[in-house]
């Protein structure tokens, strides 16, 4: 919102600007203009000064103007002013101006400009409709030419380059677009293939957009050569960047040409594995790596060739110097753990170089080594078969891995961190490598400070949160069917040495490590995460908030550390209409956990009267639960249908409901009415019961008055089903009935219904005849308001139905079995116009 002041001072500096163009001032007219446009960009006075600026004569644009002391001047810091005006928001050079300042600049030869002509020739083909023109003229001409014209200006203007050739707005024809986008692409592996000359990636990042884009149309013109530079981009030994880039292109082109794809990658990669060579082994394995995550059913059967794993152990057993193979076929073992085969054939014939490694390795190489002994174990059943010594040292190697893993992350190496907090989250599905780390609360509070300070390292981040949601993970609940089908299984594979759950995955143990991470501090760390917009860390998240949310007793506190906030704030970012998204993962386990929460704190300690979060905020999350997840697109619960879901976000909206803020009853009623009506009739004692709750406390509410008392049908057979539940076998569902009687008889319209309902003076009046004492209040009270509240002709038609069924003598009854003065009070009041009206 633009406050007066800023506007204020936006116009001041539009009106200095139009002066400082007069005079010829152009730069300091434009930074006025682009401070003017950022304080009031709706402004129509600032818009008008930007196109008087502006002008006729298109050689006084400020950008031009810019542009020309930049190119002919060599003035840096007008080639950075037009950088600057070029990203401003609102100012947009008009095309003239635009194509003008780029023709200067390609004018000059690429190495006599600064690398700031790169940002301005990217700013004017993202804003230029004019200078997109011109690159696709230029390149239709000749792409070589043009081509050879733009590469050495920058990355930017590359860019351009893809933009301009994927867009077939820009050419006559689709047939010259992919003509030109076909030559482009070939030069563009052209330069990747002269030595020394892509160290920056600029050539392969532009065959990763084609491909990305139109890798169906590209991928024949990849041939061995091709596809083999593009492999040896995948070498480890470059940067990140680098092979990140030759990942995506290497599987976008793998995607496209299928089976030829496949074979080609498997023969470039044998032919290297054969030469024995180390820079080749290096390339083999790294690209074997990069690409195995991304299409493991093709890799897997090249990683698992007869005799392969037993040659390259061996062959590394003779070359051990080479540090760098080592390396990278230590990468490629972790890659391929992801496959379960090939983590049984690393197992078998690997485990003892790994364990050499472990012993007498590097550094780096003991953390790998380190690693893919986690993943293999990690993978192995707890109890599997074999002799009870086995099973002991197998869980004393992983302990030991898990202290290996510590003392890495206790040494604080930046670098090194990756490979323990992988290690870690392998191992810790491991139930007593659970209980090894949450025993440690000083390791617990180095894992969350390591994660704070590298927030910003998704791949670090999700490994973190991968062992804390290893700690907090509860079984999975299981139907009585489920569970006697475990049980057969169980029973039919005894020979193979299945074994019962390991009890410390139980509930009990459980709940002590979700105790013991909350204790240790992880929720400033979730809270941070939480600032992710990334899906996967999102789900992470969220599944860790419900474990967490799950012992009634720490609820409170993580209220009060902001638990609530957190997760409305993740729902709001999952979709702007919760009511209309997909139910996917996210958003149910982060609409569970708030439920959790929200049934055990006070309201008006969450949501504070103003400001953020507002109590409406939490309603239409919660009423989501109130479906099944089976009926809604976008996700299905791998267990049985849930109710616990169901039941506690009742409990948490009958919380809400009972919030002095009446617009927290409102949304609930707006929202949730029509399942309500179903919930009522569920043979679920708890659901029913819940359902029966919450509905009593939003009488307390105008619009829950009217469905039951607005006269329609649908507000009769609602009264009925009512009344009836006054009759259930439940005590806490006959209360929660009969309190909200007890409300809504206190209308003439709920009262004329009663009366039209067969048995319902009858059932009112035995709440009256319950031994307990809520029971027999909320009965009496509702008879009182028949015979004292009700007027008119419903009045007297109360009275005489009251009298009927007997009530005289149940309120006597019930009189002289009670000292409790409350009810005294009302039996009072209610038998007065009874008596009165027999004694008349």
């Amino acid at each position: 919102m633009v406050q007066p002041g800023d506007e204020q001072r936006a116009l001041h500096l539009s009106r200095e600007a139009i002066e400082l163009a007069d005079a010829g001032h152009c730069e300091a007219a434009s930074r006025n203009l682009r401070e003017a446009i950022s304080l009031a960009p709706d402004s129509i006075e600032v818009q008008a000064a930007f196109q008087k600026v502006r002008g006729d004569d298109q050689s006084r644009h400020p950008l031009l103007d810019l542009c020309r002391r930049y190119v002919s001047g060599k003035d840096e810091n007008a080639g950075k002013e037009a950088v600057r005006f070029l990203c401003t928001d609102g100012l947009k050079p008009t095309e003239d101006a635009a194509l003008e300042s780029l023709k200067l600049i390609l004018m000059k030869r690429p190495n006599t400009l600064s690398p700031t002509q790169d940002d301005i020739i990217s700013g004017l083909v993202r804003h230029n409709l004019s200078v997109r023109q011109l690159f696709a003229s230029r390149l239709h001409a000749s792409v070589t030419t043009f081509f050879d014209e733009i590469y050495d200006r920058g990355d930017g203007a590359v860019v351009g380059l893809d933009t301009v050739v994927l867009d077939p707005t820009l050419w006559p024809s689709e047939d010259a677009r992919l003509h030109c986008e076909s030559d482009l692409f070939q030069l563009f592996i052209a330069k990747l293939m002269e030595s020394g000359h892509d160290l920056d990636g600029r050539s392969l990042k532009g065959i990763t957009r084609l491909l990305a884009v139109d890798s169906e149309k590209l991928q024949h013109l990849v041939d061995d050569d091709s596809l083999d530079v593009i492999l040896s981009s995948l070498d480890n030994r470059l940067s990140m960047d680098v092979r990140s880039q030759a990942t995506l292109a290497t599987a976008k082109y793998i995607e496209a040409a299928k089976d030829v794809g496949e074979q080609r990658f498997s023969k470039l990669i044998r032919a290297k594995v054969r030469k024995h060579r180390n820079d080749d082994l290096v390339i083999a394995f790294s690209a074997t790596a990069a690409v195995f995550p991304v299409v493991p059913q093709m890799i897997a059967p090249l990683f698992l060739t007869q005799g392969f794993l037993q040659s390259v152990v061996s062959l590394l057993n003779r070359q051990g110097k080479s540090h760098s193979v080592e390396i990278a076929l230590l990468e490629l073992f972790s890659a391929a753990c992801v496959d379960q085969a090939c983590r049984e054939a690393i197992d078998k014939y690997c485990t003892e170089w790994l364990s050499h490694i472990l012993s007498n390795g590097s550094e780096s190489g003991v953390d790998l080594a380190a690693v893919i002994l986690a993943k293999v174990r990690a993978s192995e059943k707890d109890g599997a078969s074999g002799s009870n010594g086995k099973v002991q040292e197998e869980a004393s190697n992983v302990h030991e891995l898990v202290d290996r893993f510590k003392g890495l992350m206790s040494k604080s190496k930046a670098s090194n961190l990756h490979n323990p907090i992988e290690g870690l989250a392998f191992s810790s599905v491991k139930p007593n490598v659970k209980e090894q780390i949450a025993e440690d609360s000083g390791f617990l509070k180095d894992i969350f400070d390591v994660l704070r300070t590298n927030i910003s390292d998704t791949a670090m981040l999700y490994g973190g949160l991968m062992i804390i949601s290893n700690l907090t993970k509860y079984p999975p609940i299981l139907s009585e069917e489920q569970k006697k089908m475990s049980e057969l299984k169980a029973y039919a594979n005894a020979t193979k040495g299945s074994v019962k759950p390991n009890p410390l995955d139980n509930d009990q143990h459980v709940t002590a490590r979700c105790q013991a991470v909350i204790e240790a501090g992880v929720m400033p760390l979730l809270v941070e995460c939480g600032k992710t917009s990334m899906t996967s860390i999102q789900t992470l998240l969220c599944k860790i908030l419900l474990s967490l949310s799950k012992n009634p007793k720490t609820r409170g506190k993580l209220a009060q550390q902001g638990i609530v906030k957190l997760l409305l704030s993740i729902l709001g970012t999952k979709s702007m209409n919760l009511a209309t998204a997909p139910l996917n993962e996210t958003i149910y386990h982060a609409s569970h956990a708030l439920a959790r929460v929200l049934i055990s704190v006070n309201p008006a300690h969450v949501f504070p009267y103003s400001g953020f979060p507002q109590i409406t905020s939490a309603v239409r999350p919660l009423v989501r639960l109130l479906s099944p997840p089976e009926t809604s697109s976008g996700f299905s619960v791998d267990q049985p249908r849930d109710l616990l879901p169901i039941f506690e976000s009742l409990l948490a909206l009958t919380n809400l409901a009972s919030s002095p803020d009446d617009s927290a009853a409102e949304a609930i009623i707006r929202q949730a009415w029509s399942m309500l009506d179903d919930l009522f009739l569920s043979n679920n004692t708890f659901i029913q019961r819940a359902t029966c709750e919450l509905v009593c406390n939003l009488m307390t509410c105008e619009s829950g008055i009217v469905k039951f008392a607005d006269g329609s049908k649908r507000a009769s057979q609602r009264l009925h089903v009512l009344l009836a539940l006054t009759d259930a076998d439940d005590i806490a569902t006959r209360r929660a009935a009969g309190g909200a009687l007890a409300m809504l008889t206190e209308y003439d319209a709920t009262i004329a219904a009663v009366l039209e309902c067969p048995r319902g003076v009858n059932l009112l009046l035995g709440l009256c005849q319950e031994s307990n004492d809520d029971l027999t209040h909320r009965g009496i009270v509702c008879m009182r308001n028949m015979t004292c509240i009700a007027s008119g002709d419903i009045g007297a038609r109360a009275r005489d139905a009251v009298r009927q069924v007997g009530a005289v003598d149940t309120l006597k009854g019930c009189l002289q079995r009670t000292s409790n003065p409350v009810i005294l009070q009302a039996g009072m009041e209610a038998l007065k116009p009874l008596v009165e009206q027999s004694a008349g």
